[in-house]
């Protein structure tokens, strides 16, 4: 057919009509490129398994969120076109864009355990003092330790199982915290049971892993934002990666205008007050809080940001494990803390302890010069009193108690607090 064609195209007068005619037809090439029928080959991402920890796994947190990373379907900020590379592994955390229909994105914080760099000295933490040599299969010498052949044979998770685990979570376990792991673990189909049967040798490995390096991720399963609990909604992990929806750290708002930060101190006292008095009677305390502790969503709303410093005392069942048993450690002690590090005694907690921290670390900074005197005199007052009040736990209560009636009428009823807006006009509340 082309050669005919070709020998048509000979008896063509017009020059210029000849040439197009073996242009369209006499060439494979150009006939080719101008098919309508030939599939668009869609631009595509690459992701390394090393960049997400999968080559880790199961010394991970889990893969419930991976299909979401490969579809594209979890973008991050600075990577949204084709030609644009992976962020660097080295931070600890970056912002994100989420969809679950292709066309609406929300924000999400992608975050790591902890540092690649202090995971990398775990790793090798781990095959130097099991299996003396610099590398290893991560997942066969932690099977081989007698904490995780314990956790093989067990029915159901007992204190005994994390006993020496650096988690402030799990310094002073209750059965009743542990059951509650158990059966929210979200990086397993949901069997509603306190026994672990429905968890495989591989689900169990990825537990005690994560409840070893940083149990941030099992705060926000256990106790969901949809239950009106302050933590962000855990989305889920792939490999060493934890998705979770987005908060801005509250140190991008000690510049913020005076109605702002009261309104924010004022969230900031409400969390506390809830942590330590629920309906579930879990005594919640930080052993440490920084600007990064908390966070702020979009419409306001004040939450705990980073859960890793989170201890819990169960003030219905108490403490199943005395303080004596809590220094028995093995290389899950060791993984992210000095294995020398002292564990704080569960008796040496008291209800100030959270209160007092934030009123030296976080409060000055976010109420500092922000009012008119005499007000801010009596503001700064009160911090002091709050602050310095280790030995006077009524002077801590009454000095919250007056900080909070003062910065009540300072905060403002509108748009921009749209967590409250617009109920705050027709409340009393607020």
């Amino acid at each position: 057919m082309g050669r005919w064609i070709c020998c048509l195209c000979s008896r063509v007068a017009d020059p210029l009509m000849l040439l197009l005619v073996l242009a369209l037809s006499c060439s494979p090439s150009i006939a080719a490129a101008t098919s309508p029928s030939l599939p668009h080959i869609k631009p595509s991402y690459s992701f390394g398994r090393t960049f997400l920890g999968l080559d880790k796994c199961n010394a991970c947190i889990g893969t419930s969120i991976c299909k979401k990373f490969f579809k594209e379907e979890i973008r991050f900020d600075t990577w949204l076109s084709s030609h644009l590379k992976l962020p660097p592994s080295y931070l600890l955390s970056y912002s994100g864009n989420y969809t679950d229909d292709a066309k609406s994105w929300r924000l999400v914080d992608i975050t790591r355990l902890t540092s690649k760099y202090q995971h990398d000295r775990a790793d090798k933490r781990i095959c130097t003092s099991l299996l003396k040599t610099k590398t290893c299969s991560l997942e066969r010498a932690l099977r081989r330790t007698q904490r995780f052949q314990k956790w093989l044979r067990a029915k159901r998770l007992t204190p005994d199982l994390v006993q020496g685990l650096s988690s402030p979570m799990l310094r002073c376990p209750s059965q009743r915290l542990l059951d509650r792991i158990v059966r929210r673990y979200a990086e397993v189909p949901d069997a509603g049971s306190i026994y672990m049967d429905h968890l495989t040798d591989r689900d169990k490995l990825r537990l005690l892993y994560t409840l070893a390096v940083n149990s941030h991720p099992i705060l926000l399963q256990i106790f969901p934002d949809v239950e009106g609990w302050p933590f962000p909604r855990y989305l889920g992990s792939c490999g060493r990666l934890l998705v979770s929806a987005s908060t801005q750290p509250l140190r991008d708002f000690y510049s913020a205008a005076p109605e702002v930060a009261a309104d924010l101190a004022l969230q900031l006292l409400a969390v506390l007050r809830s942590m330590g008095t629920n309906d579930l009677n879990y005594f919640f305390y930080f052993t440490h809080v920084d600007a990064g502790t908390f966070g702020v969503f979009s419409n306001g709303h004040l939450f705990i940001r980073d859960a890793s410093t989170l201890g819990i005392i169960d003030k219905e069942e108490g403490s199943q494990l005395i303080d004596g048993q809590q220094e028995h450690k093995d290389i899950f002690s060791c993984l992210t803390v000095d294995c020398q590090s002292a564990f704080v005694s569960c008796d040496s907690i008291r209800e100030k302890h959270s209160l007092v921290m934030v009123c030296q670390e976080l409060l000055p900074k976010l109420l500092q010069g922000k009012f008119l005197q005499p007000v801010q005199e009596k503001i700064d007052s009160f911090l002091q009193h709050c602050a310095s009040g280790l030995t006077d736990d009524q002077g801590v209560n009454e000095a919250i108690a007056k900080l909070a009636e003062i910065l009540k009428p300072l905060r403002s009823c509108d748009s921009r607090f749209a967590y409250r807006y617009p109920d705050c006009k027709y409340s009393d509340k607020y």
